[in-house]
């Protein structure tokens, strides 16, 4: 009976504080409103049981957001139209993933396409105000491009050429073989397939030749 009566005024002044919250927040200017919400969720976060990326989404400018020098993935445009009609009607039922660089740049990891709907479509931008809802992930480099490359193979869409050009960087990072198909979903035959796309010897520096090699070698010149 107590623990309820304690819960009860406790929900009271809960629902009080809130109720104070927005209307502070409703005297506020657009921008200071977007900051407010964001420091909000920043604060609710640190007491969350979650500690999933997705526990807090962020509203960002879209000019703040750039694109990524690495990600292989390509959307054909019916596709696009596609995308954009599910973000005109449905709205933004995923975040953008990207990683702060600065307070003025976000760089994606995930979600590029998304940005360019929200970029380039007027009547998007209109309604988001010029903003977009993003999860933050902070990881280094290469763990940003590991990221990005399992989120397109789970889509089943990522590009060959490029995909050699993302194993040739990870190896220079110092990732073995074993690191990058733990990280990107691969097998030990299409890494060397994709390191020999390359053409540069550096992509085979402190390569053990072992049993993938010689599985490679079975596979496609025997």
């Amino acid at each position: 009976m107590e623990e309820s009566i304690q819960l009860s005024e406790a929900n009271s002044e809960l629902e009080a504080l809130l109720d104070r919250l927005k209307q502070m927040i409703k005297r506020m200017s657009l921008e200071e409103q977007v900051q407010t919400l964001n420091k909000i969720r920043m604060q609710l976060r640190t007491v969350s049981p979650f500690s999933e990326p997705v526990d807090l989404v962020q509203w960002i400018r879209a000019d703040r957001i750039y694109a990524n020098a690495y990600n292989p993935n390509k959307v054909a445009p019916a596709e696009m139209k596609l995308l954009y009609t599910s973000i005109l009607l449905d709205g933004f039922t995923q975040p953008i993933v990207a990683y702060k660089i600065t307070d003025h740049h976000y760089e994606i990891t995930d979600g590029f396409h998304r940005l360019r709907i929200g970029k380039e479509h007027q009547d998007i931008l209109k309604r988001t105000y010029g903003y977009l809802p993003l999860t933050i992930i902070d990881k280094p480099l290469a763990e940003r491009m590991g990221s990005t490359i399992r989120h397109n193979r789970a889509r089943g869409t990522h590009q060959i050429r490029s995909m050699s050009q993302i194993v040739l960087s990870l190896t220079q990072e110092g990732w073995s073989d074993e690191k990058i198909a733990e990280n990107l979903g691969m097998e030990p035959d299409e890494i060397i397939r994709l390191k020999q796309i390359t053409g540069l010897k550096q992509a085979f520096q402190n390569h053990e030749f072992s049993k993938s090699w010689t599985e490679f070698e079975n596979k496609y010149y025997k």
